[in-house]
């Protein structure tokens, strides 16, 4: 999976000059995701918390964590991207280290997304977090 670095998403979002075109940006940086297979998409694999469904896999390779997420929603697919782009392919201790909000503060996220896709954004770093808490 080939992703941006979370320093350049901050460089391009601040290039873009509103939000209608940061918003087509992100879904287009979710389209870049492989997705899962129907039979990935079980419920053992659902984020909790989210208003549409999220799928997420995790897999240690090595020291470092690799993850699998997919989404019903396009713009969610996107923001899982974002995360992905902070915590995929790390170990769990830089998982643990990296300021997520911090990275989200910059994106100036909070502002733009409704309170139940922030929510959903939540627990998808909280369970990340929790895997690499435990890995």
């Amino acid at each position: 999976m080939n992703l941006p670095s979370t320093d350049e998403i901050i460089e391009d979002l601040e290039f873009l000059d509103d939000w209608e075109q940061r918003y087509q940006y992100i879904i287009d940086l979710g389209k870049g995701l492989p997705g899962l297979s129907e039979e990935l998409r079980r419920d053992e694999f659902i984020v909790r918390g989210c208003q549409s469904n999220v799928w997420l896999i995790a897999e240690q390779k090595d020291d470092r964590l690799l993850f699998q997420v997919d989404s019903d929603a396009v713009i969610v697919q996107g923001l899982l991207t974002l995360v992905l782009a902070a915590f995929h392919n790390k170990t769990p201790e830089q998982i643990l280290a990296f300021d997520i909000d911090g990275y989200f503060k910059a994106l100036d996220l909070e502002n733009h997304i409704t309170p139940t896709r922030g929510n959903g954004l939540k627990a998808i770093v909280a369970k990340i977090q929790s895997i690499a808490q435990n890995a």
